[in-house]
């Protein structure tokens, strides 16, 4: 028995701890559980069967042997009714007492190494998802005397189930309790930054890096980049007075955010110096030449690049980053022969394909543009994107029955809506309206996702063919198929009379801005619905106001709303006869963008005021730009 006993432990101890080397404790599990508990299961010690194990119960002298059966539960076996052992009592743990259990404690390690039975337990835990339980027993088990690979499962085991906070905590805890394991202090700094603790964090890093100058960093970095900019700035403090001279990683680090900070002369200093050390390393030359556009000219940042791209001639980012900073530049042309270029090396990257397509569109190079499209149909998985840019070319080139059959092969559903519009637009022009409700009465067949704005448009062209009774109709029947789309609703607020049918289009706006607070377009609506029925309507006129007011900057700034309001705000004027307030509206934005809606008011604002001259020159320029006093497709859909 002694003999078969000692060959157990042999073979648990071999197997174990050749596991944990890789990291595949529960793989461990199954093998000793399969080659050691069904022949020797009644010398394993209790604390294998903690979880539903009452010690003091178990051990009791008075119990029958079938009782202490009864009450171990995981083995047919039955365990041996003598006292447990000192070193078995230290390991059991019991079920009831496992949540009173010390998280981790230094003092543990004058217990000697860790026990297998108790790794065992734990990894049974955890393999029941009874993850407090194998966090409490890993975390005591890695404060043991060479408990290295113990401290990381317990460390990867609270990543997954505790926050960062206490993963920190833990991870500091045991790195002072041994203080010269050198990756403990990787994880310290790492969970460090990830907690926003940067003073610990820069202690650490000056730690790592007193150790070893040019050690990697990069693992530690991955993932902590701060998101607020107060976060940023207690970052590069806790950064700036540790010496990364040495030490890429860390000096890209300070160099982003110095540039963040608008600090680029002294940010070009540090990712100089880790472009000394990795000079063809295409992250930190994307980053210098960043750091160079708040500069240095245009010319000398295209310079830098064009240099690093001759270098490395096979990196498709340093190719794609200076494309784009020509796009930037607006220097199309060059841009496009240089993508052809790009194309020509990476022949077969359907990126680059679907970029140069796209500028070759964009410089009106459609024969080109139509050739590399052609490439990329042949790509199943590029196919709809092709079909929808070469509808886009031929609609460019006036070839309106071809840019139908490809807008019409458009199948993805990102790009499905819009290409049936487009398609609708064409059957329009051609006035023929059955047509184009019979496209998006296909679209809802094909995707019910866009039904409701396929229900939108086909009322817009009812109430372009001067069927507006017909459009509510079509919309109110709508909603009620869709009673909380928000789209419809709208919809037919807005073609809802602002005085015939105030009282039920107030009450569809006052929803609509309960769903939505922030909805511009539906306060705007709203305004205008109060501003109809009393011109000095204090709240119409605040509301209107707060748009026009939101500079261009804003995140909520909306050009078209923008117009919108001012047209609200001038009918409102002209209403009170205030003229020359309409002018000063309207006028700048009618210069700058003209539409149909600001160049009626501005006309009938100038004939308020008797100025002749000016309503024979804004007559003339509306009848030339928009056809003005025809009744055909192109004014109902601006006026609308």
């Amino acid at each position: 028995m002694y003999n078969d006993q000692s060959r157990l432990h042999a073979l648990l101890q071999a197997t174990i701890e050749r596991l944990c080397q890789r990291y595949k404790l529960t793989l461990s599990l199954a093998i000793c559980l399969c080659l050691g508990l069904p022949a020797h299961a009644k010398y394993v010690s209790p604390a294998l069967t903690a979880p539903i194990l009452n010690t003091d119960l178990a051990n009791s002298p008075k119990t029958s042997p079938a009782k202490k059966s009864v009450i171990i539960g995981h083995t047919t076996h039955e365990i041996p009714s003598q006292p447990p052992s000192t070193e078995q009592s230290q390991l059991a743990v019991s079920s009831a007492d496992a949540s009173n259990l010390v998280a981790f404690s230094p003092a543990q390690s004058e217990l000697g190494e860790p026990s297998l039975y108790a790794l065992l337990d734990a990894e049974f835990a955890a393999d029941r998802d009874d993850n407090k339980r194998a966090l409490t027993i890993y975390k005591q088990q890695s404060f043991k005397q060479d408990a290295t690979a113990v401290f990381e499962r317990a460390l990867s085991l609270s990543l997954r189930n505790e926050s960062v906070e206490d993963s920190l905590r833990f991870a500091k805890t045991w790195q002072d309790q041994n203080p010269d394991h050198v990756p403990a202090w990787f994880y310290v700094a790492h969970l460090a930054l990830r907690a926003h603790d940067y003073e610990l964090a820069g202690a650490t890093l000056n730690r790592i890096l007193s150790y070893d100058p040019r050690a990697d960093l990069s693992e530690i970095l991955i993932g902590i980049y701060p998101n607020t900019d107060e976060d940023k700035r207690e970052l590069l403090a806790a950064l700036q007075p540790i010496d990364s001279e040495q030490n890429a990683s860390l000096s890209v680090l300070k160099a982003g955010l110095l540039y963040q900070f608008d600090e680029p002369e002294v940010a070009i200093v540090h990712i100089d110096r880790a472009l000394a050390r990795q000079p063809d390393y295409v992250p930190f030359i994307t980053l210098k030449a960043d750091i160079l556009r708040k500069t240095k000219p245009s010319a000398a940042v295209l310079d830098y690049i064009n240099q690093a791209r001759l270098r490395n001639p096979d990196s498709k980012s340093l190719y794609l980053y200076e494309i784009r900073y020509l796009l930037d530049l607006r220097q199309s042309e060059q841009a496009w022969q240089l993508l052809l270029d790009a194309h020509g090396r990476f022949a077969d990257d359907d990126e680059i394909t679907l970029l140069a397509a796209l500028v070759s569109l964009d410089v009106e190079e459609y024969a080109s543009a139509d050739q590399l499209l052609n490439i990329l149909a042949k790509n199943p998985a590029y196919l709809d994107q092709a079909y929808y840019y070469l509808g886009i070319s031929a609609e460019r080139q006036q070839r309106f029955e071809q840019a139908k059959y490809y807008l019409n092969g458009v199948m993805q559903e990102d790009l499905v809506l819009e290409a049936r519009r487009k398609v609708v637009s064409f059957e329009l022009l051609n006035d023929d309206v059955d047509g184009a409700i019979a496209t998006l009465e296909k679209l809802r067949k094909d995707f019910s996702i866009f039904a409701p704005d396929s229900f939108v448009m086909q009322a817009d062209i009812l109430w372009q063919q001067n069927e507006p009774e017909e459009a509510l109709r079509l919309l109110t029947r709508a909603s009620r198929k869709y009673p909380n789309n928000e789209m419809l609703l709208f919809a037919r607020a807005q073609l809802l009379d602002d005085k015939d049918d105030y009282i039920v289009k107030r009450t569809l706006l006052n929803h609509l801005q309960t769903l939505d607070p922030t909805n511009l377009a539906y306060q705007l609506s709203y305004a205008q619905l109060l501003l109809a029925n009393e011109r000095s309507s204090k709240q119409g006129l605040a509301l209107a106001t707060a748009i026009i007011q939101i500079r261009y900057d804003d995140p909520r700034y909306d050009n078209e709303l923008h117009l919108q309001a001012l047209n609200v705000l001038a009918a409102n004027a002209l209403a009170n006869e205030d003229y020359q307030q309409v002018i000063d509206y309207l006028q700048t934005p009618y210069d700058v963008f003209p539409t149909l809606r600001s160049g009626t008011l501005l006309l009938r604002a100038y004939q308020g005021l008797g100025d002749n001259e000016k309503v024979e020159a804004l007559l003339a320029e509306l009848q030339e730009r928009f056809s003005f006093g025809q009744r055909n497709v192109n004014d109902r859909i601006q006026l609308y």
